[in-house]
């Protein structure tokens, strides 16, 4: 009889996902956590099942089946830069297509829902390049079937990266000043601290309930349990 939870994460290697992997981990009652990675990741754990190179939907079965898991949800916290992907096609292809592509798998290998770190202003008709190509993939994963679907819309994230971000440590430094400034309307656009992304991802998965759920500053605390 399967029995045991599991989670399909994705971007386990990356700032949110891997705070979200090391909160999972920590609980005792947590899921077993299925990571394809590109790289090897540095932590081991019973409840880690951690996949290099395992994107294809056969593989991610046959770990689930060997570890006599269900998959319950999908949590995507897959994100790069033009700069660091090489092109906007590149770029593309991680931040939309893989976004999709697992989705599908997880969704075909029995998830339920879907959590995908976004980022606020995503918008399908966005008139910036970034903001599209989130809101595309928001977009995709309201095809899917999925019976619920969270999207979470942090601004600035806060946190240190293993690989630096000119424009995003600039952003870090004026963080505090700029939240102090971004109040009413304007407070959606807070920075936020990575971290706390990562504790909205972990306590929103599993959360009941059916449809398109949009949570951006205000509602990423108070699922954190920071309100």
């Amino acid at each position: 009889m399967i029995t045991r939870p599991a989670v399909l994460l994705a971007g386990a290697t990356g700032l949110v996902g891997g705070l979200a992997l090391q909160r999972w981990l920590a609980k005792a009652d947590g899921p077993l956590v299925v990571a394809p990675v590109r790289r090897p990741l540095a932590l081991t754990h019973p409840r880690l099942l951690a996949l290099p190179g395992g994107w294809d939907e056969a593989g991610i079965q046959d770990a689930l089946e060997s570890q006599g898991a269900r998959l319950l949800a999908y949590a995507c916290c897959l994100g790069t830069t033009i700069s660091k992907a090489g092109s906007r096609e590149a770029f593309l292809e991680v931040d939309r297509d893989l976004v999709l592509a697992l989705a599908g798998v997880a969704q075909r290998l029995g998830a339920r829902q879907a959590l995908l770190v976004s980022s606020v202003g995503a918008s399908a008709q966005s008139g910036n390049f970034y903001l599209r190509v989130k809101g595309e993939a928001e977009r995709g994963l309201s095809s899917l079937g999925f019976e619920r679907v969270d999207y979470l819309r942090p601004g600035l994230l806060l946190g240190e990266r293993e690989d630096r971000r000119a424009a995003e440590a600039l952003g870090q430094k004026i963080a505090p000043l700029a939240n102090l400034l971004a109040r009413g309307p304007l407070r959606r656009y807070r920075a936020i601290a990575a971290a706390d992304v990562a504790a909205a991802l972990v306590n929103l998965c599993g959360r009941g309930g059916e449809g398109r759920h949009v949570h951006e500053y205000a509602a990423l605390m108070a699922a954190a349990g920071r309100d």
